[in-house]
């Protein structure tokens, strides 16, 4: 309750610094100088630079209570979040996407252990081609494989 007050206060303070920024004179005149807001009745009751000097001052006092209003806002939502409890341990306070996010990590270690683990039953060849062993010769060049001496008919001939 005191926070909803507080910030309809803060949203007030807000219009009012608005509000008297537009309402001073600049060189371009402004509102103050125009019918706006009153601007012509300013130095009727403010005198001629009492308007300036009111408008400075209010200025700086609603900047200052806006300033004092964003950090009492923000030191005051900060009381939200879920900080140590009694026993030492930070509250468990999960979000769905933190939920599903953890789900979905799991799933894909589980995954790569499968795949892991279906790879070492393979073996290590996996799903290579078979290897075939070529001699060489003293030249390191394959060695071309020689005919047989014998012929089929068991001559040798």
């Amino acid at each position: 309750m005191l926070f909803t007050i507080w910030v309809v206060f803060h949203v007030l303070t807000c219009i009012a610094l608005v509000l008297v920024v537009l309402m001073q004179s600049a060189k371009g005149e402004g509102l103050a100088g125009g019918t706006a807001f009153g601007g012509g009745v300013s130095n009727a009751v403010f005198g001629g630079r009492g308007a300036a000097s009111f408008l400075s001052r209010a200025t700086t006092v609603l900047a200052v209570l806006f300033m004092v209003n964003c950090g009492a806002l923000a030191f005051m939502s900060s009381g939200n979040r879920p900080t140590l409890g009694t026993s030492g341990d930070i509250e468990n306070v999960e979000s769905a996407v933190t939920r599903q996010a953890q789900a979905e990590r799991e799933a894909a270690l589980e995954r790569q252990a499968a795949q892991a683990e279906a790879e070492d039953t393979q073996g290590a060849g996996g799903n290579q081609a078979p290897v075939r062993i070529v001699p060489v010769d003293e030249s390191g060049q394959p060695a071309t494989e020689q005919p047989a001496a014998e012929t089929p008919d068991g001559s040798g001939n």
